[in-house]
């Protein structure tokens, strides 16, 4: 039984997507002294994705980065999408391409994300989510769920967790 109408359980989704900076990582960027990037992921987020996906949910991640080390974390997660370089209204439809693939809608999709550059999606997905720091546009998004976590602190996690609490 649902213990929450408001959350999702795993039935009512059919895709999870998650952005990366901000979100999956404190949205840092580190530079080593020859140049090379690194990002710092959250393992709980990693296993939460991989507990989500066991229950059938396809998960994901679409960034408007494009870096080895987000191919490189989708890899090792075992993700079903990785979707990059989607900038200027192309998260939403990277997503919308996804969906098509899939057969679903986008109220089938959760989705969270931190910056102004996730509204167009998060605004547009069945479930929404944010970290405590997103930025202000997003946490005003109608019926977005707030989360307590900061991005890079198991904010991914913490929705996840909701969302199988609520099978």
């Amino acid at each position: 039984m649902k213990t929450d109408k408001y959350l999702p359980s795993p039935d009512d989704i059919r895709l999870f997507l998650t952005d990366v900076d901000g979100t999956l990582t404190d949205g840092g960027m580190y530079y080593g002294s020859d140049g090379t990037e690194f990002k710092k992921f959250n393992t709980r987020d990693g296993m939460g994705l991989q507990l989500l996906q066991r229950t059938g949910v396809k998960v994901g991640i679409v960034t408007s980065e494009n870096t080895p080390i987000n191919v490189n974390r989708a890899r090792k997660l075992g993700l079903d999408y990785l979707k990059q370089s989607a900038r200027d209204g192309g998260k939403l439809a990277a997503v919308n391409e996804i969906c098509s693939e899939m057969g679903i809608t986008l109220k089938e999709v959760a989705y969270v994300g931190d910056d102004v550059n996730c509204y167009d999606l998060l605004a547009a997905v069945g479930w929404a989510a944010c970290p405590a720091d997103a930025c202000t546009k997003v946490k005003n998004i109608p019926a977005i769920r707030i989360l307590t976590r900061r991005g890079g602190d198991a904010c991914v996690r913490e929705w996840i967790d909701m969302i199988l609490a609520n099978q």
